[in-house]
């Protein structure tokens, strides 16, 4: 496509793939484990730490900015553990702290830097939304590796990863440093949303990380499909914004692949097959249009012990339709239930309940007593 053929175009899109991918590989686990907010915790908390480093250095170059990123980011994640350890703060409480007082720090820390003289060439505004159009060559080799790597460590560890993620006492029964791997998903985690930063921002990259697991999670029960299917998403999203974002002008590359990863969590929750609203709309229309055969079969069966010593004796359909309610579709309930098993008919159209039928009309006898 001629579109392709520009240069920023392509180095864009490769690298918002390339964070779509490792954002949904990693995301799945943190939807999992519930752990959605992590994500919006560790972005917000690397904003006090882009100005820390610009402070520090005087210059906003990608390395010192992203190390410093890093860092209140980690710094954040242990500052929750600490929470949680000592005091009867539940995760989600201490996660939502952490959120509010890093993030103020930082926006105090960026009106202290518009204050220099030196302000105007800080940029460090763009780090709020991302600028995913500064993006250069080397950022995507840099965001390459670390995606391989990422790939490679959670494929050596994918068993232990799955006991972290469904079932940590077992794990901890079998000996396995739980601890530790539960530390190893954070530090790639926050890897993942350091390398978003100038891509979608630090409002923005918690979205990054939740929407493509919770759209993968509506479509597969398995987990391997989950972080492939999620993975898939970030990169559809990644590349078809960065697309959007050069055809329209000025149309921001970061808000359009979170607004398509939206629409994608929006599709997943209505048509997901079992999961989807729509879908579970539609087979409850169907469960309420299929007929009535408890009824029947409980006529049919009464029927038959009017004659125990002929208890395949037939019985009209006229006969069962008075004693039925008028609501219940009798012929429809009668070949429902011949499908099952649970009655026949003989030649003359006449209806008896199979043996099968009559242990079935017992049981539910049996329990109606129960109760």
């Amino acid at each position: 496509m001629e579109i392709f053929a520009d240069w920023t175009l392509r180095v864009v899109a490769l690298g918002a793939g390339l964070l779509g991918a490792v954002s949904g590989f990693l995301g799945s686990f943190a939807v999992l484990r519930r752990q959605s907010l992590l994500g919006d915790a560790l972005s917000h908390a690397a904003l006090p730490g882009i100005a820390l480093a610009f402070l520090i250095t005087g210059s906003k170059a990608t390395v010192p900015i992203l190390i410093g990123a890093a860092m209140t980011g980690w710094v954040g994640t242990l500052v929750v553990r600490l929470i949680v350890r000592r005091s009867r703060v539940p995760y989600d409480a201490a996660l939502g702290l952490v959120l509010s007082v890093f993030f103020g720090l930082g926006l105090v820390l960026l009106t202290v830097i518009q204050k220099r003289p030196d302000a105007a060439q800080a940029g460090l505004e763009t780090y709020l939304f991302g600028q995913a159009a500064a993006l250069l060559r080397a950022d995507v080799v840099v965001m390459a590796v670390v995606a391989t790597v990422v790939l490679l460590v959670l494929m050596l560890a994918w068993k232990e990863m799955k006991v972290l993620t469904f079932d940590r006492a077992y794990g901890e029964s079998l000996g396995l440093p739980m601890g530790r791997l539960d530390g190893l998903v954070t530090a790639l985690l926050v890897v993942t949303i350091v390398l978003g930063l100038q891509t979608v921002g630090v409002v923005l990259m918690s979205a990054m990380i939740v929407a493509p697991g919770a759209a993968a999670r509506q479509w597969t029960r398995r987990l391997g499909s989950m972080v492939t299917v999620a993975a898939g998403i970030g990169v559809a999203a990644g590349v078809s914004g960065a697309v959007l974002s050069s055809i329209v002008p000025r149309l921001p590359t970061g808000p359009t692949i979170v607004l398509i990863l939206s629409g994608v969590v929006g599709v997943s929750l209505l048509m997901a097959p079992e999961r989807g609203l729509v879908w579970r709309r539609l087979q409850l229309g169907r469960l309420r249009r299929r007929p009535r055969q408890e009824p029947v079969l409980m006529h049919l069966h009464a029927l038959s012990l009017q004659h125990p010593d002929d208890p395949d004796h037939g019985h009209e359909v006229s006969v069962l339709r008075t004693m039925s309610p008028a609501d219940i579709d009798v012929e429809g309930a009668l070949t429902a239930l011949a499908e099952r098993g649970l009655a026949a008919s003989d030649r003359r159209g006449l209806w008896a309940p199979t043996e099968l039928g009559r242990r079935e009309a017992q049981r539910t006898l049996k329990r109606e007593a129960d109760r």
